[in-house]
Formats: C-alpha cells, sequence, structure tokens
C-alpha cells in the first residue's frame, strides 16, 4: 500500500540516527510516525512461545529486534511513533520514559474524549481493558530507538496469530472501535503534537 515504510527501512534509520547521537553530543534527536505493512517484531529476549505459527514460515515477515518486550504486530492502520532521543537531555531514567511515552498516549486520547488507562505492571495503554497501544524500547548509552505503536482502526485479526506482549488472556483493541470512521490521519497531528510537548521538542524535517 502507498505510505506504508518497509520495517527494515525505518529500523537501518533508527539506528543510523542513534550513532549519529553517540559520536556528536549536540545533535538533535529524530521522530518517525509511519505506518508498516503488516510485520511481526520480537524483543530481544522474546519468548518464541508466544507466536502461533512456526517461525520459519511466518504469516508475514518476522524481525527479532532490539528492544525490550515481548512479540507485537505493526499493520496499516496502526500508528508507529519511534523515538531516538538522547535522555540525558530530559531523565537518565528509563521507568521514567515509559511512562512518559504511555502520557503520550493517554494525552492523544484524551484529545480525542477517550480515557486511556494504565494497568499497574504493565508497560502500554488500555480502554475498557482492551490493550490500544504497545510500547518498547530500546537504549544504548542513553539513546533511545524503537517507541510505541496506536492501534487506530487497524484490522485486528493478525493478533490472533500471536500473544501479544505475552500477555495471555488481554484483549486488543483499536480506536475506530469506540470512534467508528477514525483515520490514522486524524490522529497524527495529535500523536506529533503530544511528543513535542511532553519532551519539549521542535520539528524540523530532515535535510
Amino acid at each position: 500500500m502507498p505510505g506504508l515504510v518497509p520495517f527494515e527501512q525505518a529500523w537501518t534509520a533508527q539506528q543510523r540516527w542513534q550513532k549519529r547521537l553517540l559520536e556528536e553530543a549536540e545533535a538533535p534527536g529524530a521522530v518517525w510516525l509511519l505506518q508498516h505493512p503488516p510485520c511481526y517484531t520480537l524483543g530481544r529476549g522474546a519468548s518464541t512461545q508466544h507466536l502461533h505459527f512456526d517461525p520459519a514460515q511466518p504469516p508475514a515477515p518476522l524481525h527479532r529486534i532490539d528492544r525490550g518486550g515481548e512479540v507485537t504486530h505493526h499493520l496499516p492502520g496502526q500508528l508507529v511513533a519511534y523515538l531516538v532521543l538522547d535522555l540525558r537531555r530530559h531523565q537518565t531514567d528509563l521507568h521514567w520514559y515509559l511512562r512518559e511515552l504511555e502520557q503520550v498516549l493517554i494525552d492523544v486520547l484524551a484529545r480525542l474524549g477517550l480515557k486511556g488507562q494504565r494497568q499497574q505492571g504493565l508497560t502500554g495503554l488500555w480502554l475498557d481493558n482492551r490493550k490500544v497501544a504497545a510500547i518498547g524500547v530500546g537504549c544504548r548509552r542513553w539513546i533511545t530507538q524503537h517507541g510505541l505503536a496506536l492501534n487506530v482502526s487497524c484490522d485486528l485479526e493478525g493478533f490472533e496469530q500471536i500473544t501479544p506482549c505475552g500477555l495471555h488472556g488481554r484483549k486488543v483493541g483499536c480506536l475506530a472501535d469506540w470512534l467508528p470512521g477514525l483515520h490514522p490521519s486524524e490522529v497524527q497531528p495529535l500523536l506529533r503534537d503530544a511528543i513535542a510537548a511532553r519532551f519539549d521538542l521542535a520539528w524540523f524535517a530532515e535535510a
């Protein structure tokens, strides 16, 4: 589909920018807001037991990557935000960073008239006990990678092929379940503004 960014392309861009920040103390951070073609990603220590298919023959591309967390699914209709930030400019605390990403999502949902909920001991965001957003990050010398994925209007069928985030018995949802007809193009500027406000960022296009 037009406008979809292959996962490998986005991951390579993050790695390149993280390397720049590691080498240039004054380099700016970077944020990508995009959608992926269908794929699955596994965190560093994720268990393949949460896959309901043969990893050698996945129903969509499967990537083992350098973030925390278990398996998740990316697909059209889901907004993904990747943040490569130097936490030394904010707080050198990954727990703080994860809670800030959750707050970004809470702020976005509030703009849509929805009340997002945290669940104690878990990372991500829920609506009526259905998980609508996953968060998984990587960090090297306080330079972050990866970020969050918010289900806006996606087909949830692909999530049946996995145990999302390794959470048994937890249902997945998308915002369009509560706001029929909602489109990612309506949510993307809200997400952009919430990230900028939460991390005190100003937007510039890559040269």
